[in-house]
C-alpha cells in the first residue's frame, strides 16, 4: 500500500528540560496544526497534536525537527477554547467512547462507567452526541466527557448540518425578546425625514443585484455619467442603525452573533427576520431607509468627491447576477420585465449596467496600480431539492456582474473608512496586516521549485512585492497550476480582522478600509454606521447634536465606544472565523451526500494540493474537491517532498504533484465529516 516513509525519531529533551518561550493560539488542520504567536506562526510538533484543540491558547517551546525545520512543542495549555465536543458514541467495554467528528482532533474521549448520561438520554451505538468535556486529553491519558445531548442517529437527513451547528456552537431560531422587539418596529419615512441630515432620494433610479436565491437585499446602486465624462455613483445601504438601539434586546443578540451564518441548507441570521427580510431589506418598489455614500469619479475612475448621509430611497428593479451578466452580453430575454420597468423610469438598463461595469474596470485597474492583489478561489455550493437532497453542485466564480457590485462596495467602504480615519474616529476598521516574511519566503520558494515563478519573482514575493504576486497569478490563470498559486499565496497571507483604529489593508492596497455595506449581516458594519452618524452630526449640526446622537447610537457617549470597541472588534473577528468555517464544513457535508450516490464512478480532475494526508483533486465535472489518501496513491511507498509538494513512488519514481491531470474514482463518502475520498486510477503519465 502507498504510504509515507517515516524518519527514525531522535532522542528529544523531556518537558522538564524545556522551557516555554512563547504563547500563542492553536489553529488545527486535517494534516496538522499551527500556533499563531506575536512573533509569527509555527508548525506544531506531531507529539503535541493529541493534547490540544482548535483555538486553545498554549505555551510552547521551539525545537528543530529531524530535517532542521523549527517545530512548536506544547508545554502547557493556558486557556481552553472548547468546553464540549461533538462525536459518535460507541460502547468500549465498561466505558463509553465518543469519537470526535472533527477529524482535526487526534484523541477520542471516554465516558466513565459511573456516568449514566448515555442511558438517561437514550443514546445508542452510532448516535451522534454533544458531550461536555470533564478532563482534556494529554499525551499520556484520554479525555473524559459526559453526554449532554443526543443530536440524532445516522439516518436523519440533516444530521450532518446539525452536527456542524453543534460543533461550532450555532443555533437555529431567535430569542423571543429580540423577536418581539423587532415585531414592534414600524416603517415611518416621514418621521425619519424630519432628521435634518436625512435626504429624500426616492426619485432617483436605483437597483439591486443579488444571487437568485437572496432574501435580504442590503445594498443598491445608482449611477450616471457626468457632463465631463466621469461617473456619479451612489451606494445605498440598509439603515439598520435607525431601528436597532444601543444595547437593546436586538442589539445585544446581534452583538453576540456578530454575523449571519450561511450554511448549505439554512441561514442563521444576525438580525430577526422582521428586520433582515422586511424593514431593512431594499426590496424593489418599496420605500426604505438607507445610508447613502455618494461618490464622483473622473473619466479615469479616480475619486474626486464623496459625501455620506442617511436617506430615504426606493429600489426600482431587482436583478439576479445571471440576469445582469446576460444584459451585459446584450441578451435581454431573461430580464424583459426589468428592462421594461426601467424604461418606464426613463432608464436604459443595459446602458446603466454598462456604465457600472466600465467604472468597475477602471477602479480595479487603480487598485492594481496601487498594489492590490486579487485571489481567485473556487467555492462549490450544493443546490438542494424540495426534499433537502443535493441535486447539483455549482461553483460560484467572479463575473462581470459580481465584479461591478464588488467594486462599488469596495469604493464605498474605502471612502467611509478614509473619512472616519481622517477624524480619528474609533469604530470597526477592516485591517489586513502585511504577511509574515517567513510565510512569504516558503510560498515563493515552492513556486520557484515548481518553476511557476522565476527566481527573481520569488525573491520579490519574499519581500512582499504585490506586483510580483499579481504577475505570477496572472500567468497561472486558466492553467492547472492556478489553484495552487492562489492557495500558496493565500496561505501566506494574514487573515483580515477588525480593529478599533485604522491600520490599512494590505491585499487591497488601501490606506484605510472598513465594512460599511452589509449591516444586515455583519455587526462591525452597524458600528461603522453609528460612528459615521455621530461624526456627521458633529460636522453639520454641532457638538451638542453630536452628543445627543452619541448617547442614542453608542450609549453614554463616544468614550463608551472607545472603551469597548476593541472587545467588539475581537469578538466579531472570532465569530467571523467560526461562521466561515461552519459554512465551508456545511458545503462539504452536502458534497459528500451528493457523491454518496456516485461511489465507484470515475472523474477527470486536477491535483490542487498535496500534504501529509495525500493529494487533493478538483473534479472537472462538479468542481468538488476530494482527497486521495497516501495509501490510495498506489501499491508502493510514497515519499513527500514538502518543498516541491511532490509525492514520489520509491519503486517506480512515479510522482504526484499539484497541476497534474488525473483520473480518480469515488472511493468512499463520510457524510457526517464531509469527507470525499478518492482513489488514483490514472496518473499524469498514463492519461495520454
Amino acid at each position: 500500500m502507498g504510504r509515507k516513509r517515516r524518519a527514525t525519531n531522535r532522542r528529544k529533551p523531556t518537558r522538564s528540560q524545556r522551557r516555554p518561550s512563547l504563547t500563542g493560539t492553536v489553529r488545527l488542520y486535517d494534516a496538522g496544526g499551527m500556533v499563531e504567536t506575536a512573533e509569527g506562526s509555527f508548525k506544531l510538533a506531531g507529539s503535541s497534536l493529541r493534547e490540544v484543540m482548535a483555538g486553545d491558547v498554549v505555551a510552547i517551546s521551539m525545537h528543530r525537527g529531524h530535517r532542521g525545520e523549527r517545530r512548536a512543542v506544547v508545554e502547557s495549555v493556558v486557556e481552553r477554547a472548547a468546553a464540549s465536543v461533538v462525536g459518535t458514541y460507541a460502547p468500549a467495554g465498561p466505558l463509553g467512547c465518543v469519537r470526535p467528528l472533527d477529524t482535526r482532533l487526534k484523541a477520542d474521549f471516554f465516558v466513565l462507567p459511573r456516568d449514566r448520561s448515555a442511558q438517561e438520554l437514550g443514546v445508542h451505538e452510532g448516535d451522534v452526541v454533544s458531550a461536555r468535556i470533564e478532563s482534556y486529553p494529554t499525551r499520556y491519558e484520554s479525555g473524559v466527557v459526559t453526554i449532554e445531548r443526543r443530536i440524532g442517529d445516522a439516518d436523519a437527513p440533516d444530521l450532518g448540518i446539525r452536527c456542524i451547528m453543534a460543533r461550532y456552537d450555532l443555533e437555529d431560531g431567535y430569542p423571543e425578546a429580540a423577536t418581539s422587539a423587532a415585531d414592534e418596529l414600524e416603517l415611518d419615512i416621514d418621521g425619519a425625514l424630519a432628521d435634518p441630515l436625512r435626504r429624500d432620494l426616492r426619485d432617483r433610479f436605483a437597483l439591486t443585484i443579488d444571487p437568485v436565491d437572496a432574501r435580504d437585499f442590503d445594498d443598491a446602486i445608482s449611477i450616471e455619467r457626468t457632463a465631463d465624462g466621469g461617473f456619479a455613483l451612489m451606494v445605498h445601504i440598509a439603515d439598520v442603525s435607525h431601528y436597532v438601539g444601543w444595547e437593546d434586546a436586538i442589539d445585544l443578540e446581534a452583538r453576540r452573533r456578530a454575523t449571519s451564518v450561511y450554511l448549505a441548507d439554512r441561514v442563521l441570521p444576525m438580525l430577526p427576520e422582521r428586520l433582515s427580510c422586511d424593514l431593512c431589506s431594499l426590496r424593489p418598489g418599496e420605500d426604505r431607509l438607507a445610508f447613502t455614500a455618494a461618490m464622483r469619479f473622473d473619466r479615469q475612475g479616480r475619486l474626486r468627491t464623496s459625501e455620506f448621509y442617511p436617506s430615504a430611497m426606493r429600489s426600482r428593479v431587482r436583478l439576479s447576477y445571471e440576469q445582469a451578466d446576460a444584459l451585459l452580453r446584450g441578451d435581454a430575454s431573461s430580464a424583459a420585465d426589468e428592462v421594461s420597468a426601467s424604461a418606464a423610469e426613463g432608464v436604459d438598463l443595459a446602458s446603466f449596467l454598462a456604465d457600472a461595469a466600465e467604472l468597475a474596470r477602471l477602479r480595479r485597474q487603480i487598485r492594481f496600480d496601487r498594489g492590490a492583489v486579487d485571489f481567485d478561489t473556487v467555492e462549490v455550493h450544493a443546490l438542494l431539492g424540495d426534499d433537502g437532497e443535493p441535486v447539483d453542485l455549482v461553483s460560484r466564480q467572479r463575473t462581470e456582474a459580481t465584479g461591478l457590485i464588488e467594486e462599488a462596495m469596495l469604493a464605498a467602504n474605502e471612502c467611509v473608512a478614509a473619512w472616519l480615519a481622517d477624524r480619528g474616529t474609533v469604530c470597526a476598521y477592516r485591517v489586513h496586516d502585511r504577511p509574515s516574511p517567513d510565510h512569504l519566503h516558503d510560498a515563493a520558494m515552492t513556486l520557484a521549485e515548481l518553476q511557476i515563478a522565476t527566481r527573481t519573482e520569488a525573491a520579490e514575493i519574499s519581500l512582499g512585492e504585490q506586483a510580483a504576486m499579481r504577475s505570477v497569478l496572472a500567468r497561472a490563470a486558466g492553467t492547472p497550476a492556478a489553484e495552487l498559486v492562489n492557495a500558496l499565496l493565500l496561505r501566506a497571507m494574514q487573515r483580515a480582522v477588525y480593529r478599533p483604529s485604522n491600520e490599512g489593508h494590505y491585499a487591497l492596497g488601501a490606506d484605510a478600509y472598513c465594512h460599511f455595506t452589509s449591516p444586515i449581516r455583519r455587526y462591525p458594519d452597524l458600528l461603522v454606521h453609528r460612528a459615521l452618524k455621530v461624526e456627521l452630526a458633529r460636522e453639520h449640526l454641532g457638538e451638542r447634536a453630536a452628543r445627543e446622537r452619541s448617547r442614542a447610537l453608542i450609549g453614554a457617549g463616544r468614550e463608551c465606544l472607545e472603551r469597548i470597541a476593541s472587545q467588539l472588534c475581537s469578538a466579531s473577528s472570532d465569530r467571523e472565523r467560526i461562521a466561515d468555517a461552519a459554512a465551508r464544513a456545511s458545503q462539504k457535508v452536502e458534497v459528500a451526500r451528493f457523491f454518496s450516490r456516485r461511489v465507484g464512478e470515475r472523474f477527470r480532475g486536477t491535483v490542487t494540493w498535496v500534504d501529509q494526508l495525500g493529494a487533493f483533486v478538483r473534479l472537472d465535472d462538479f468542481h468538488a474537491e476530494g482527497l486521495i489518501h497516501v495509501r490510495d496513491l498506489g501499491d508502493e511507498w510514497f515519499d513527500l517532498d514538502e518543498r516541491t509538494l511532490t509525492y514520489t513512488g520509491s519503486a517506480t519514481g512515479r510522482s504526484v504533484r499539484p497541476g497534474d491531470r488525473v483520473v480518480a474514482e469515488v472511493l468512499r463518502c463520510d457524510v457526517l465529516r464531509g469527507h470525499l475520498d478518492l482513489a488514483l486510477i490514472a496518473g499524469p503519465r498514463t492519461l495520454h
